[in-house]
């Protein structure tokens, strides 16, 4: 029996309602597939904060690096948006992510054939489907650059700098390369390397370890041009490689094709592929502890870390499968759900996705 050293982080608002629900899941794999999970809950975020007053606690932390892998709920919400900004339970996510070393953030945006209804694009458009993956680089930008407040004569000034080193853009761009070459081996690269000199740096490093991939079409796009690819023909898209802050926006966009942000996993990757698996979507205040929220994102985000970490496949296209078949069912939560049907609850929908493995 293989054992498996899980830290989870529940978090805020829905995010314990959907962690509960993925390991619900993950404990039916186990006890199939004779794997042993054993879970140890840290705290991280409001909470954390509400408890020490610091939203990443070193604990927490530790507890992670010493962990085979960690399930991340939501963090954040209205509580806690007067506080400073290293304070903000959005701070534990940047801690997170730069105290392991998770620079590769893998979002997949599938639209699911029985889910077609809830896209908001016109059927001509999105066609007999959609499958992106969107390779977010995630320790670097904007977000991690030098930031603070100065005097200048039109008074206070605040400032962000986006910065990235070769090798920051050179890690990602493999890691996308190496996608596209298991998928359908096309490449975008999306910058704005027409104004920023940050991007005129990743554009050039992307095309320099292009040359190491001959079978990979690599295409670049400006953001602002991939913004609207995205709902004008997104099925010319199939991996795209950008960096932190134009991923983070892109793959939000890329969530709403797909019917609703409740629907998008996460994986964020190191080195050795031990990784933090979450939904894309937020900690959703306005129907935390209702028994509402949509689990899917989070149970498809543990069947990517069955896949990425523990190199579980089967049981990670079992849990695929089970998902694809509830929705097939006509199954829904409220935020795909089409009007005169009645939405399952987190609970209930997680009970049938249950029944299907």
């Amino acid at each position: 029996m293989m054992e498996y050293n899980i830290a989870v982080i529940k978090g805020d608002g829905i995010g314990p309602e959907v962690v509960d629900a993925a390991i619900e899941v993950l404990n039916e794999i186990g006890k199939k597939y004779k794997h042993n999970f054993k879970y140890e809950e840290v705290l991280a975020g409001g909470v954390a904060y509400d408890v020490y007053n610091n939203p990443l606690p070193e604990e927490t932390l530790e507890i992670c690096r010493n962990s085979d892998a960690v399930i991340l709920g939501a963090v954040g919400g209205p509580k806690w948006d007067d506080l400073p900004g290293d304070k903000r339970p959005e701070a534990a996510l940047l801690g997170l992510r730069k105290g392991l070393g998770l620079y590769a953030n893998l979002r997949p945006a599938i639209l699911f054939e029985a889910l077609s209804d809830a896209c908001p694009l016109k059927p001509e458009i999105i066609g007999e489907g959609l499958d992106i993956c969107v390779v977010r680089e995630l320790t670097g930008g904007i977000y991690f650059g030098d930031r603070g407040y100065k005097e200048t004569e039109m008074g206070m000034a605040a400032y962000d700098i986006m910065i990235y080193s070769k090798q920051e853009i050179e890690r990602i761009a493999k890691v996308a390369f190496n996608m596209a070459q298991k998928r359908s081996k096309i490449l975008t690269s999306v910058d704005k390397a027409n104004i920023l000199e940050s991007s005129r740096l990743w554009r050039k490093t992307v095309e320099e370890v292009a040359k190491d991939y001959p079978d990979v079409t690599l295409n670049h796009m400006y953001v602002d041009n991939a913004a609207m690819q995205l709902v004008r023909y997104p099925q010319q898209f199939d991996v795209i490689v950008t960096e932190n802050m134009f991923g983070d926006i892109l793959s939000d966009e890329a969530s709403m094709i797909t019917g609703s942000i409740g629907m998008l996993p996460s994986a964020s990757l190191g080195e050795n592929n031990k990784g933090m698996y979450e939904p894309v979507h937020g900690s959703a205040p306005d129907i935390a502890g209702q028994g509402k929220a949509n689990p899917i994102a989070t149970i498809m985000s543990i069947a990517m870390m069955l896949k990425y970490s523990f190199n579980l496949s089967e049981e990670s296209e079992n849990i695929e499968f089970a998902v694809k078949k509830a929705l097939d069912e006509g199954h829904r939560t409220l935020d795909i759900v089409s009007k005169g049907d009645n939405a399952l609850g987190t609970k209930e929908m997680t009970q049938v996705i249950l029944k299907n493995i």
